[in-house]
């Protein structure tokens, strides 16, 4: 009987290690704090979890694990499993999906701005280029085209932005740069303080980063309609970590995504919704561009398609075939609704 009792307690201390061994848990880098730019990880993570009854975990460290400019080395290491980056940060690691950053490409809703991030991902180009860092692209984070707040008096044509030092990267820097902007890239964490001493006259953001990053904070004015572009923010995830997963927690995951970005939607529809209340509540002067300006700024700005298409191409990456790829997408997304 004892050494029943024996044989059954070893077994059931077995089990116990086996069932704990068989959980997932993931580690995911991101940056900031917890706003309307992270929801969708959010979501994804308590989706994930509840379709595999707690046994696929996600810990969501905000800063805790990595610089966000070292995310994708993260990622490409196995430091952690997923992990959230923008493009323009380091494009020369990331090549491809930067025609999405490109200025003026004329999208206009943040589902407009999945659909073309999505097909661009989806891209064996894409795959490639990150399957180099060890890396697998799972779903955009959606941004509203860019804005500028600034101090000072506000800016409201193209011949005010000659000099002007604002913080901006990728493709939007480059547009700023073409009307004699002098760009900078420095981090979104940075912002405010080099906002705050005088480094930058204006920083570029959607309307999340610019409350919380609290560059909003240090405004005087915001420009309703510039919209230059947009930065383009990939969730991605380690391949060694992708392929390790079980099918059902493959499912689970990636069944997850189009329902993690509607909520991410629905939260930052909430989030634009309120933004001439936040405006007003912090006495940030509304700055309208006058169309003539706006439109000279896209005239300005449009050589830089054709400059990408040219060094893309000569760098391998099929250029022209991305580009065509992000208007043809818009026009059938624009078709279906």
């Amino acid at each position: 009987m004892k050494h029943l009792t024996t044989t059954l307690t070893v077994a059931a201390i077995t089990a116990a290690f086996a069932t704990e061994a068989a959980a997932t848990e993931w580690n995911v880098s991101v940056w900031g704090k917890r706003r309307a730019f992270t929801e969708h990880i959010h979501k994804l993570a308590d989706l994930v979890a509840e379709k595999t009854n707690g046994e696929f975990t996600m810990n969501i460290s905000y800063g805790g694990l990595s610089k966000n400019t070292e995310n994708l080395d993260g990622i490409s290491i196995g430091a952690f499993e997923m992990a959230q980056f923008c493009a323009g940060y380091h494009p020369d690691k990331n090549r491809a999906i930067t025609v999405l950053e490109l200025p003026f490409l004329g999208v206009n809703t943040l589902k407009e701005e999945v659909a073309v991030s999505h097909a661009v991902y989806a891209t064996p180009a894409v795959a490639d280029e990150m399957a180099q860092w060890n890396a697998r692209m799972l779903m955009t984070s959606p941004m509203p085209q860019y804005n500028l707040v600034g101090t000072g008096e506000p800016r409201r044509t193209l011949a005010s932005f000659d000099g002007m030092r604002v913080r901006a990267t990728g493709g939007l820097g480059e547009a700023f740069s073409a009307v004699g902007g002098v760009p900078t890239s420095v981090t979104s964490s940075e912002a405010y303080q080099a906002m705050e001493s005088g480094v930058v006259d204006t920083v570029a953001f959607a309307q999340h980063a610019h409350l919380s990053f609290g560059t909003i904070n240090e405004a005087d004015w915001w420009t309703a309609n510039l919209n230059p572009g947009t930065v383009n923010c990939p969730v991605v995830v380690n391949i060694d970590a992708y392929d390790a997963l079980s099918d059902e927690e493959r499912a689970a995951l990636d069944g997850s995504v189009d329902e993690a970005i509607a909520y991410y939607l629905e939260t930052y529809g909430k989030l634009l919704a309120k933004w001439d209340e936040v405006l007003a509540e912090k006495d940030v002067e509304k700055v309208v561009i006058a169309d003539d300006q706006l439109a000279e700024f896209k005239t300005v700005a449009m050589p830089i398609h054709q400059a990408w298409i040219e060094e893309m191409t000569a760098q391998g990456i099929p250029g022209q075939e991305l580009y065509d790829l992000v208007n043809e997408t818009l026009d059938a997304q624009r078709a279906s609704n």
